[in-house]
């Protein structure tokens, strides 16, 4: 420990030692220090809050809305875009006095570095823009500052409302253009599909519209056959009861006595027969017994055996003549049917190679559709969302903080700077005090010597002052007193300078 200290206590020697030297190198490096921070241009900085509201109700009701992470995402990449950047320049102080591509993109490229944009939030962003030319006053580069982020709105707010508006336009025109393309397959699909079919009318709709139609045709055919059965029973039927109605009445109007009574029976019992109940129903038993008896008592009282004839007969007659039309018009449907049906098998197994055409011819038609018709629901459905945005565009965005011009710099921290080179210096001219002193063979204290030569020191004589030397020594320290707090006096006047022109600026 007593090594150090006395290693410690020998630097501090050879530096004071050397004040002079440590308090000159001090003076020259916080002089070039202080004046290469005073030639640091100050930088303004201007601040603008952006909410993107991505919540449309309008949109959403019309089923166009989407989750706004596309719109978010495109404010993101383009807000600071070359594109934009360049816009910024040509339109403030920034491309003043700029001629040649060359200075513009120097220019661009040096914006891009003093742009910022942070998001806070999902849908909240900041702006910030910091300007520190050096060929500006510090009024113009705070004004610059705000014109930057003013203009990187304005651009923001027209890149939205116009933006859209142009991608929406353009979407829809190149969907014009592809549903021309599409109207005019769709077309020549068309007249293929009409010749094919003029050709081959059976295989319409391709093998599966086909089969389709054979077993619509066999389904029809089961049907007919059913009611044919249905009208062939009901023929039967009536011929069997006009088999067993007479064809003429005993008596005629002005009949009497047992003759109109068994008129009257005969003829109740053709209604009973025309209603189609049959002879073993209970009340065609009945009346057939009522007929037999009156036609015994007619006979014993010696009537005349004619009559006329009966309308019962005559009416059975004309629903036979009804039925048996609608038989003979069930058999017909029944053949032609019959008929359809094998030539339609027929075509199916004998032309598979046409089938196959027909398949693909109506496929493709099929495709097409589809596709003209989903073209064209896209289409309006753009139409449609670029009609909502035009009037929901200006609610898009919501300004929360307007840029303002700067009062104060934002960088650079120049009472910071100003100390670390005024500790800079003081450190500079105490490391080449050392430094010095480290290049002269001379030992600072007894031990040392003894260390580096390696034999014992006997004594050591003391430095003995005379009043006069004292004295000049007490002035020298004096003036390095005054040298110091020279240092320490331009120090403080350079924090009031930059203290004033801050508090001037505001």
């Amino acid at each position: 420990m007593s090594e150090i200290f006395d290693e410690l206590r020998a630097a501090l020697w050879s530096v004071w030692n050397r004040r002079w030297i440590a308090i000159l190198v001090a003076w020259g490096v916080c002089l070039a220090g202080w004046l290469a921070v005073s030639m640091i241009p100050n930088k303004y900085e201007s601040k603008a809050r952006v909410y993107v509201d991505v919540q449309d109700v309008l949109s959403k009701q019309l089923g166009i809305a989407g989750d706004g992470k596309e719109e978010i995402l495109r404010v993101r990449q383009t807000l600071s875009s070359a594109k934009n950047l360049e816009k910024v320049v040509t339109a403030t102080q920034l491309g003043e006095g700029l001629s040649g591509r060359g200075a513009i993109d120097a220019a661009i490229a040096d914006l891009e570095k003093r742009v910022k944009v942070t998001s806070e939030q999902d849908n909240l962003f900041e702006i910030t823009a910091e300007i520190g030319k050096s060929d500006f006053t510090d009024a113009q580069n705070a004004v610059l500052a705000r014109d930057v982020v003013q203009k990187l709105l304005d651009i923001l707010r027209e890149e939205h409302i116009l933006g859209n508006r142009a991608g929406i336009t353009s979407a829809i025109d190149d969907l014009d253009r592809q549903l021309g393309e599409r109207k005019a397959e769709l077309e020549q699909a068309e007249q293929r599909r009409l010749a094919f079919e003029a050709q081959y009318p059976d295989l319409v709709g391709g093998s599966d519209s086909l089969s389709s139609k054979v077993q619509q045709a066999r389904a029809e055919l089961r049907d007919v056959e059913a009611d044919l059965a249905a009208a062939q029973s009901g023929l039967a039927a009536i011929s069997g009861q006009i088999s067993s109605t007479p064809r003429t009445v005993v008596g005629g109007r002005d009949a009497t006595g047992p003759r109109a009574a068994l008129q009257q029976a005969q003829t109740q019992l053709a209604e009973l027969r025309a209603r189609g109940l049959t002879d073993s129903h209970p009340d065609v038993v009945s009346t057939t017994r009522q007929v037999a008896i009156l036609s015994r008592q007619a006979a014993a009282a010696g009537d005349d055996a004619g009559g006329a004839p009966n309308p019962a007969y005559a009416s059975l007659v004309a629903i036979r003549s009804e039925r048996q039309a609608s038989v003979e018009s069930l058999q017909a449907r029944r053949a032609a049917l019959q008929s359809n049906a094998a030539g339609l098998i027929a075509s199916q197994a004998s032309e598979p190679a046409v089938a196959a055409e027909a398949n693909r011819i109506s496929r493709d038609y099929d495709v097409l559709r589809k596709n003209y018709e989903k073209l064209l629901e896209d289409r309006e459905a753009l139409r449609t969302r670029g009609q909502v945005e035009d009037k929901a565009s200006q609610f898009r965005f919501d300004i929360i903080q307007q840029p303002g011009v700067p009062q104060k710099p934002a960088a650079p921290n120049r009472p910071l700077l100003l100390l670390g080179v005024l500790i800079a210096g003081i450190g500079a001219g105490v490391a080449v005090a050392y430094g010095l002193s480290q290049l002269k063979s001379s030992f600072a204290t007894p031990q040392k010597l003894e260390r580096a030569l390696d034999l014992p020191v006997i004594g050591a004589i003391s430095l003995t002052v005379s009043d006069a030397a004292r004295a000049v020594e007490a002035r020298r320290l004096k003036q390095f007193g005054g040298a110091c707090a020279g240092l320490a006096a331009m120090f403080v006047i350079l924090l009031a300078i930059e203290f004033v022109s801050v508090g001037a600026m505001a």
